[in-house]
């Protein structure tokens, strides 16, 4: 699969297929691949919480929100969870700020996770208090974002927004989930001419 391809396949999936179990050294090479990626000042101030068991998995799921655009959807049902979870931590003993790092570390993880046949979705509304307690999460670590990972059972489709569109995303009558970008005209200015 070529670069291209497969950032296409890398979308925010928000139902899985449960039956698909992911394993702990499959968590572990997307660790190796965020630990590969480049660092501010390269402090590598990330540390990860993996989760791939069932108990962990659902103290998990009850701290996030899922989709605010579609309003009358409360995240996936029993039978399309994820069946893992990254928690992604900034060390404040390391660094204060976190969001370059993260980004490119969780951007490996997900392309990584692609290649592997698998989806992920970046949740970064969540109870932050009730995930620390139910984690023991110490206060030194800056909860940034939780990276839910499965089997993706949802088909997810690009498309320009038209003049006058919405960037917001949607499910059709299909239950098929649209994710509107910018075409690629809008985003390059030639402000320098």
């Amino acid at each position: 699969m070529n670069l291209e391809d497969l950032i296409l396949k890398c979308r925010s999936y928000r139902r899985f297929d449960e039956n698909y179990s992911i394993k702990k050294e499959e968590l572990l090479y997307f660790i190796k691949l965020a630990r590969l990626a480049a660092s501010a000042g390269n402090l590598q101030p990330l540390k990860y919480i993996l989760s791939c068991e069932k108990d962990v998995n659902q103290k998990i799921f009850s701290c996030l929100r899922w989709a605010a655009y579609l309003k009358d959807w409360p995240g996936p049902a029993k039978g399309e969870r994820p069946t893992a979870y990254i928690v992604v931590l900034g060390d404040k003993d390391i660094a204060q700020v976190f969001g370059v790092d993260a980004g490119l570390a969780t951007q490996n993880i997900l392309l990584g996770a692609v290649e592997k046949g698998l989806g992920g979705c970046i949740i970064a509304s969540l109870d932050r208090e009730t995930l620390r307690e139910n984690l023991n999460i110490p206060p030194r670590f800056e909860m940034l974002h939780v990276i839910a990972l499965g089997k993706p059972a949802e088909k997810v489709v690009i498309e320009d927004i038209p003049p006058g569109g919405d960037i917001k995303y949607f499910r059709d009558d299909e239950d098929i989930h649209h994710v509107p970008k910018r075409p690629l005209e809008e985003l390059i200015l030639d402000i320098y001419c």
